[in-house]
């Protein structure tokens, strides 16, 4: 193996990361550095663009609690014993549904300025995908006609504090959402 040699200055938090890293692995840290090196090259791309902050947002709001990871089979679960007859929800989770939407209109209002925004983010936890068709107009596809009820009926009501309205045309597993500014 040919060797160049490289001197790296540390910060104090590098340092520490560096020396937790040799103590879990056993590595040295010339082997411990190479394998960082390489590992940020092959994944620079994720490192380094929205989606990543926005997977940096999600991961700090799953450690701290205020996010749970769900196995979609419970969601459905979950929404088919709310469901009262028909379709149509139990009045009580309804309620729920808008306390929460309520609360998220707030949270929103500093945090998003575009549906584009909240949209990326809804996509990014998973409830949904997203397709720009043009400036403000958006294709947005659910996995579940239950799914498309209970979000749907949240990006409304959480919507209601950002700068634009929205107009929602129905679909079976997709709805069309287009954002009018008011502001």
């Amino acid at each position: 193996m040919v060797s160049d040699r490289l001197t790296v200055s540390l910060d104090k938090d590098s340092r520490e990361a560096l020396d937790d890293l040799v103590s879990q692995t056993g590595q040295g840290q010339s082997e411990l550095v190479r394998q960082a090196l390489l590992f940020y090259a092959a994944n620079f791309q994720a490192a380094n663009t929205a989606t990543s902050t926005n997977l940096q947002q999600y991961h700090k709001m799953l450690s701290s609690g205020e996010h749970v990871l769900l196995d979609i089979d419970f969601l459905h679960g979950l929404l088919d014993y709310v469901e009262v007859s028909a379709g149509e929800p139990d009045p009580e989770f309804a309620k729920v549904i808008d306390r929460v939407a309520e609360y998220h209109a707030e949270e929103y209002r500093s945090r998003f300025s575009t549906l584009s925004e909240l949209l990326d983010w809804l996509s990014v936890c998973g409830f949904l995908k997203v397709r720009q068709a043009d400036t403000n107009t958006y294709h947005v596809v659910f996995p579940t006609e239950k799914i498309k009820w209970f979000m749907t009926k949240f990006i409304q009501q959480s919507t209601a504090k950002l700068p634009f309205e929205i107009e929602i045309a129905q679909g079976v597993s997709k709805v069309i959402v287009t954002e009018h500014r008011t502001r």
